[in-house]
């Protein structure tokens, strides 16, 4: 009988990344996974939306990455850089990232909320899978 896989949390690994090549380039945008109470001029959310498991140790989620702004030149701005960056993911320090596949966007979408300027991609990364650990 094969060992049971767990899979790493595709958006934590992505938000680490982007976290420290954002400040890396000069960049301390926050990376988020809940939209803050006090929001920022600028920052990035990220969020699972689905995937699957493509096989016994492939895990593939589904990510909408959501950059927001002050205008729509600085929203194009940043969302191109977190594109670009997200897309460089596999390798990064020997992460369980080695594929990002793109499946939409971005395209404009202003906050329906606040009205903030607000653009949004969707990728889907592929994570490698290790041995469950015994308890």
């Amino acid at each position: 009988m094969a060992a049971p896989v767990e899979f790493p949390d595709g958006v934590d690994i992505v938000r680490r990344y982007l976290r420290e090549a954002l400040v890396e380039r000069g960049d301390a945008v926050p990376v988020v996974t809940r939209v803050p109470s006090t929001r920022p001029a600028r920052f990035v959310r990220i969020e699972r939306v689905g995937g699957s498991r493509l096989d016994r140790i492939t895990d593939r989620p589904r990510l909408d990455i959501h950059c927001w702004g002050p205008d729509e030149g600085a929203v194009a701005d940043l969302v191109k850089v977190v594109r670009a960056l997200v897309f460089a993911i596999p390798g990064w320090r020997g992460a369980v990232a080695y594929d990002v596949v793109d499946v939409g966007g971005p395209d404009s979408a202003p906050d329906p909320v606040s009205g903030q300027e607000r653009s949004s991609f969707a990728v889907e990364v592929s994570l490698r899978g290790k041995a469950l650990a015994a308890p």
